[in-house]
């Protein structure tokens, strides 16, 4: 995966950050001992010291007899007195390991680097970040579950069912939908006219997620399917595709909005169903309805999309209308 130079810049920052506050915390911690108890701070002082003095032995061979006995020696003090050391601390209502660096990774204590390779953490933090400037430019503003009002919905039957019942499950599968996310959840797939309210709750969907810490990638196929073909024709850097296809979820916003061409249907075929075969959920989004669906998308989409998606079908009037007609916006 290819990530941006902002992304790199980004992490760098905060694994600084980590580290800054992994010493300022250690820090703190010291001259608590040194205060509360001097003799924890000076076994801890001795312990450094002889740290050093078994690196010092280490550095002059093990030829020499005495350099080995010399080493076991400085070892076995060490073992000792940390032994003690950390009785001490528990006896004092302290971790035994109160006075040792505390770093978010201890795999590369907050570097980003291990074994001279980049870290799980970094590369957490470069796909976190490149994520969050792809969405930065999908123009969804993301909203909270609080946000939803069921009475824009009708309680008017309409062919034979309630829309504000119907909308009030959607709701309800929506944030359920979100609160016990996992990696292998299902997919899902919002069918609706205009104004429902499908871009408003994979927004709330969205928000949700991205507050739990899950990777989410957001935006509408137009914008999307227009970057990666900037991108995959030089007309743009980036590798927005890597990023959808490894996103934790991928919300794909008005299907059937976006200029269709074969290379279009064929990134949206590669997504789908790489997607489902990495058991990655997609959430879609569309105006369309199944029968317009199935007359858009050729038969490998359409196959993959009604036999591995959820179904919610919304109900009721344009909302931003019944606002309207109310006076609020």
């Amino acid at each position: 995966m290819k990530y941006t130079e902002q992304a790199f810049d980004r992490a760098e920052l905060e694994l600084r950050r980590r580290q800054d506050n992994a010493n300022e915390e250690h820090q703190r911690r010291l001259d608590e001992i040194a205060q509360n108890a001097p003799e924890i701070y000076r076994m801890h002082s001795e312990a450094i010291r002889l740290n050093y003095a078994l690196i010092g032995n280490i550095g002059k061979g093990k030829s020499s007899a005495d350099v080995s006995k010399k080493i076991a020696e400085i070892k076995e003090k060490n073992i000792n007195l940390r032994h003690t050391m950390h009785e001490m601390l528990k006896a004092c209502g302290y971790p035994e390991d109160y006075l040792q660096m505390h770093y978010q990774c201890e795999i590369c204590n907050d570097s980003g680097y291990h074994d001279g390779v980049r870290c799980e953490c970094m590369k957490k933090l470069l796909k976190k970040y490149t994520t969050e400037e792809i969405n930065a430019n999908c123009s969804i503003e993301l909203h909270d579950f609080a946000d939803f009002r069921i009475e824009y919905y009708s309680d008017a039957p309409v062919n034979g069912e309630i829309p504000r019942v119907k909308m009030q499950t959607i709701f309800e599968n929506c944030k359920n939908y979100a609160t016990r996310f996992e990696p292998h959840t299902s997919s899902l797939i919002f069918f609706g006219k205009t104004g429902l309210g499908k871009t408003f709750l994979s927004s709330c969907i969205a928000k949700e997620l991205i507050s739990q810490g899950w990777n989410v990638v957001y935006g509408s196929m137009l914008k999307l399917m227009r970057q990666v073909e900037d991108e995959r024709f030089h007309r743009a850097e980036g590798d927005t595709m890597s990023i959808m296809l490894e996103a934790d979820l991928l919300i794909l916003d008005d299907l059937g909005s976006e200029f269709q061409t074969q290379f279009t249907d064929s990134v949206l075929y590669e997504l789908i169903n790489e997607r489902i075969n990495e058991r990655r959920p997609t959430l879609i989004s569309t105006n369309l309805t199944v029968n317009e669906v199935g007359k858009k998308y050729n038969d490998r989409i359409v196959s993959r999309i009604t036999g591995c998606f959820r179904p919610f079908f919304f109900a009721g009037s344009d909302v931003r209308l019944v606002k309207l007609r109310n006076g609020i916006i």
